[in-house]
């Protein structure tokens, strides 16, 4: 399956797509801690057609954030093939970092989002709200299976009931938990 080539959500409507985004579940990453809660992303259309990306999950009561840019990785195509470039270390932006976010799945009312990249090495399950329930979120496994990917890796993401709704709170201004999952920490 592997091998297969993957769909790609064609025509995504960019501007629907914008707002928050919870993660209700992930692959592991070095680049998210790994007991990280009520991880979400909001995507802002910039004036240039670009998107502002905000990452931010919470450790120990404290939140981590990184922002970046995503992008159309072909502007000629209608797939929904995107790059993001963020910069690292977050506290310190010198090194830019891109990588693929495609788009594999999308609701027709955008409110739950299966999202990959070609190497199926990361994987998300997104949805407007901080829940899913469990018949989508089945469905949604066995779309990323259908694509080729290892779903015994995903791992489900804690989210309150009520989660945070500010981008105030105490903040990991020194980029622990980014230092802290390049080491394996």
């Amino acid at each position: 399956m592997a091998g297969k080539k993957m769909s790609v959500v064609k025509g995504l409507d960019v501007a629907r797509y914008m707002g928050r985004w919870y993660e209700i579940a992930s692959f592991p990453s070095r680049f998210q801690p790994k007991n990280g809660a009520n991880t979400r992303a909001t995507y802002t259309l910039n004036p240039d057609g670009t998107v502002h990306v905000l990452n931010e999950t919470w450790t120990d009561g404290k939140r981590g954030f990184i922002e970046g840019t995503a992008y159309k990785a072909d502007p000629s195509s209608d797939e929904a093939k995107l790059k993001v470039k963020f910069y690292v270390p977050p506290f310190l932006p010198i090194f830019p970092v891109t990588g693929d976010y495609w788009v594999l799945y999308i609701d027709a009312d955008y409110q739950h989002a299966l999202v990959g990249q070609p190497s199926r090495s990361f994987l998300w399950i997104l949805c407007r709200n901080p829940d899913l329930d469990e018949g989508t979120y089945k469905e949604l496994v066995e779309k990323a299976k259908e694509e080729g990917y290892d779903v015994s890796k995903l791992h489900k993401t804690p989210q309150a009931d009520l989660p945070p709704e500010s981008e105030s709170g105490p903040k990991d201004t020194k980029g622990v938990w980014w230092i802290k999952s390049i080491l394996g920490k």
